[in-house]
C-alpha cells in the first residue's frame, strides 16, 4: 500500500494539466460617454444605433451591451477562428459608426481590445473634480507602454 501511495504522489506531481487554459479571444469593448443622459436615451440614442451597424460585421459571435446614466457599454466577441488586426488608432470601426451617433457626443466612442479570459489584476475608478470627464477619461486611456505617472494637480 505505502509503494502504491508512493507512485500516486509522483504521478499527481507530474500531470500537466492546467486550471484554464490561455486563449485569446477576439473581443472588443467600445464605450461611449453621453454625460447628463438617462438609460432610455443612451439606449435610444447610442446604443441601439450602434448595435445595428455592429451586428453585421462579418465573424461576429456575440454582442452584449448596458446602458447606463450618460454611458454605454458594448461588448463583441467575434468567432476564435478570426484574429483581429488591431491598431494603436482603433479597430477600424472609428469612422464605421461615427454618423449614426448625435452630433452633441462630447467625446468618440473608445475601442480596446479586451481578453473576458484575463483575470483584472488591478481595478482603479478615478474621479476629479479639477478636470473634465473627456480629460479624465483620455488621462485613464493612455497606452499601457508609458510608465504610470500620478495625476496632475
Amino acid at each position: 500500500m505505502v509503494g502504491l501511495l508512493l507512485v500516486g504522489i509522483v504521478a499527481y506531481q507530474q500531470l500537466p494539466i492546467s486550471a484554464l487554459p490561455q486563449v485569446d479571444y477576439p473581443t472588443i469593448q467600445i464605450v461611449t460617454f453621453y454625460p447628463g443622459a438617462s438609460p432610455d436615451v443612451t439606449a435610444s440614442s447610442i446604443t441601439a444605433p450602434l448595435e445595428r451597424q455592429f451586428g453585421e460585421l462579418p465573424g461576429l459571435g456575440q454582442m452584449t451591451s448596458s446602458s447606463s446614466f450618460g454611458a454605454s457599454v458594448i461588448t463583441l466577441q467575434f468567432d476564435l477562428k478570426r484574429t483581429l488586426t488591431w491598431r494603436a488608432g482603433g479597430t477600424g470601426c472609428d469612422q464605421f459608426a461615427q454618423t449614426y451617433l448625435p452630433a452633441d457626443l462630447p467625446t468618440p466612442p473608445i475601442y480596446s481590445k479586451v481578453n473576458p479570459a484575463d483575470a483584472p489584476i488591478l481595478t482603479l475608478a478615478m474621479t476629479s473634480d479639477s478636470m473634465p470627464l473627456p480629460q479624465v477619461e483620455t488621462w485613464r486611456t493612455r497606452p499601457s507602454r508609458r510608465r504610470f505617472r500620478s495625476c496632475p494637480a
